[in-house]
């Protein structure tokens, strides 16, 4: 499966993607290569304190790129007639660090100065863009296919897929989030948990981290969920019986009846909204965060609980 899908398939020789430029080789490596992928261009010197900071800042980022795009390493004091034709194109290394992407022979972005990763990240990302290319060098494709398996019930296919994405990325959020949602699809609590726990730290407050949590959190509810017609008898009986119908949006909701489950806890909020330490505002906020915060059922939960809060 992961075969078809050409997951982290490298368009050019790891050997090649990173190379030292001159004068003589400008045109080939840099100009005319650029016709092909781009060409992040650092111009450096020996002297230079943060050139030995961000060189290999931007080697790595281009080596994960994996063939999407190329750099080149260019010596000004070394190479000062290049600096000088530049300057007269239009391109003037005013100082160093100087990083230029030329796409299609020509300089389409540039920075000066040290720069955080993610920056760097983001500067290739728009020359990957800018080129008509896939900055997520295939990855992106492979979560669409993975998540339209998921959807159509080939669990083990699409955890074999984020397993795959994740040997290729191993900081994608997506795909730990979305394996999660596989063991979850395969009623496997437990595993969904170890998964999560896995997730590097600076990926554990990630939207779709938090959002595989709360869907976590709204499966361990459902195991522990009453029958639907007996909390409904006892509401009945009782209408003002909170932890009744809280008891019933939670069967509701592992029932599958999202919409009623979020309706049921805005009765709840509106009757008391202090009741057990506001766990009918949490309930609600752990239900929206399991949806997709375009989802009509997220955008009038929201909209009607704002109401009450503000009124």
């Amino acid at each position: 499966m992961t075969d078809m899908l050409e997951l982290g398939k490298t368009t050019a020789p790891a050997a090649d993607l990173i190379k030292d430029v001159t004068e003589a080789n400008f045109m080939a490596d840099v100009v005319d290569a650029s016709a092909e992928v781009p060409v992040i261009v650092d111009f450096w010197a020996t002297w230079c304190g943060p050139c030995k900071t961000l060189g290999p800042m931007l080697e790595a980022a281009v080596t994960k790129a994996k063939g999407a795009v190329k750099m080149a390493k260019i010596d000004v004091d070394q190479n000062q007639r290049l600096a000088q034709a530049l300057a007269q194109q239009g391109l003037p290394l005013q100082s160093v660090p100087t990083v230029v992407a030329f796409v299609k022979g020509r300089p389409v972005d540039m920075f000066q100065g040290a720069v955080p990763a993610s920056e760097i990240d983001a500067f290739i990302k728009r020359a990957i863009e800018a080129a008509g290319g896939d900055p997520s060098g295939g990855l992106d494709d492979a979560l669409a296919a993975a998540e339209e398996m998921l959807t159509e019930g080939a669990v083990q296919d699409a955890l074999q897929v984020f397993a795959a994405i994740l040997e290729e990325d191993p900081e994608n959020a997506t795909a730990f989030a979305g394996m999660a949602r596989c063991y979850l699809a395969a009623d496997d609590p437990d595993q969904a948990e170890a998964v999560l726990n896995g997730v590097p730290a600076a990926l554990s407050a990630s939207a779709p981290i938090e959002a595989a949590r709360a869907q976590l959190e709204l499966a361990r509810q459902a195991a522990n969920s009453g029958p639907l017609d007996e909390l409904r008898a006892t509401l009945d009986a009782d209408p003002t019986n909170l932890q009744a119908r809280f008891d019933l949006a939670q069967a509701l909701h592992a029932a599958g009846q999202v919409q009623e489950a979020v309706d049921q806890l805005l009765d709840l909020f509106r009757r008391d909204r202090e009741w057990n330490d506001g766990a009918a505002k949490a309930q609600l906020f752990t239900i929206f965060g399991a949806l997709k915060p375009n989802d009509p059922i997220v955008l009038n939960g929201r909209r009607k609980l704002s109401s009450m809060i503000f009124a």
